[in-house]
């Protein structure tokens, strides 16, 4: 039994290790991208089971990211969350237009971050 693979895309390197730590206990195997750029190439090498996507990214955005997973055959039907700080009006829709499965504004309760991934990508 194989652990399922969440890739958390996240320039700022205190999230990662937030969610590095959340995880930590779970069955989850982490990979971390720094950019829209990095998360679009190892999403389509490492074909994880669920995507975190921060929207904020330097050199691709993350809602150009979530476009381009979508218009990828191996990652079109992935489950994409997308966390974003900046939690403006009509925010969510952006997401859920250009393609995110569900969207989380920061900060988050680490608890609801995981009731969420487990929702779409539940443990072994």
């Amino acid at each position: 039994m194989s652990s399922k693979t969440i890739l958390y895309v996240e320039d700022n390197e205190l999230n990662r290790k937030i969610v590095r730590d959340l995880l930590r206990r779970t069955s989850y195997r982490l990979i971390e991208a720094p950019d829209g750029e990095a998360g679009i190439a190892a999403a389509c090498e490492q074909h994880p089971e669920l995507i975190l996507m921060d929207i904020q990214l330097p050199k691709v955005s993350g809602l150009d990211a979530i476009r381009a997973l979508r218009g990828t055959p191996e990652t079109a039907e992935t489950p994409i969350i997308a966390l974003t700080s900046f939690a403006l009006s009509g925010d969510d829709q952006k997401a859920k237009d250009a393609g995110a499965t569900a969207y989380l504004a920061k900060p988050f309760s680490p608890f609801d971050l995981l009731t969420m991934i487990r929702s779409l990508a539940p443990e072994q």
